[in-house]
């Protein structure tokens, strides 16, 4: 499958946090004029912020596990899949998303994702989205074989997966960029598989620490072909990024299913 065939939606074209991280604003040349911005920005930004909200505060529902191929549900909607090392904070993300608490188990113990999580976002016969909670790497306690079979369910889901439309990597802020983040972007990067990177945990930072980590990963981002852009910071503890984050997923929902029509401007 092309790249091309699984790219997505950039980012709005305004002045948000986002923007921020990512270097763009409205006197880069990708942008309108600042004043055309200060009027029709707002007015996306707000659109795709409550198609964010929309989205997740409708039904959210487990659907199966995982452990091979064979399992796999039948494709019924969009796919938006979480990868990350382990203890990298995905569940807790992912329960920050959706706005509850278990709905993805979380653990002191890292590894304990050991199967494809599939979670149907919207209504159970029509779900506008659907969220993969995939096993976290560079960390389990397991064997190797164990550890190989996981890391090839991994691998060859999204290779083959038709339905997916984009990875979610997840950075913890505290390190950064590491070597086997690198190869697993490296793989998705060979896969032509879209992805996007977000950091987690930035309460962890004070915000000049956070603003050089950020800059430091954009500039590891831009050495790889598959990767969206836009680089968003979050944090599960204070909700930070978190809506941002809804509304970039969003836009890879069906609308329709979604339940959420843009006011005209």
């Amino acid at each position: 499958m092309s790249a091309s065939t699984r790219s997505s939606r950039g980012a709005v074209p305004a002045t948000t946090s986002r923007d921020v991280m990512t270097g763009k604003g409205p006197n880069t040349s990708e942008s309108p004029a600042p004043e055309k911005a200060s009027l029709e920005g707002k007015g996306l930004v707000t659109q795709s912020l409550e198609a964010g909200r929309k989205l997740f505060a409708g039904p959210c529902e487990f659907m199966r596990g995982v452990v091979d191929l064979d399992g796999l549900p039948p494709i019924s909607a969009p796919e938006i899949a979480f990868a990350g090392r382990s203890n990298v904070g995905k569940s807790s993300l992912v329960n920050a998303l959706t706005g509850r608490s278990t709905l993805a188990r979380t653990s002191n113990t890292p590894g304990r994702t050991q199967q494809l999580n599939f979670f149907a976002l919207g209504q159970p016969e029509q779900p506008a989205l659907v969220l993969v909670d995939l096993p976290g790497y560079g960390y389990a306690r397991e064997t190797k074989a164990t550890v190989a079979a996981w890391t090839r369910l991994v691998m060859d889901y999204l290779r083959g997966r038709t339905s997916l439309r984009r990875v979610i990597v997840l950075i913890d802020a505290r390190h950064g960029l590491k070597e086997n983040d690198h190869e697993t972007m490296k793989l998705l990067d060979t896969a032509a598989v879209s992805y996007q990177v977000v950091l987690t945990k930035t309460d962890k930072l004070k915000p000049g620490e956070l603003a050089q980590r950020l800059e430091e990963v954009k500039a590891g981002v831009r050495r790889h072909v598959a990767a969206h852009p836009t680089v968003i910071a979050t944090s599960s503890v204070k909700g930070e990024g978190i809506a941002e984050l809804r509304a970039e997923i969003a836009g890879l929902a069906d609308p329709q299913a979604i339940g959420y029509k843009a006011r005209e401007q």
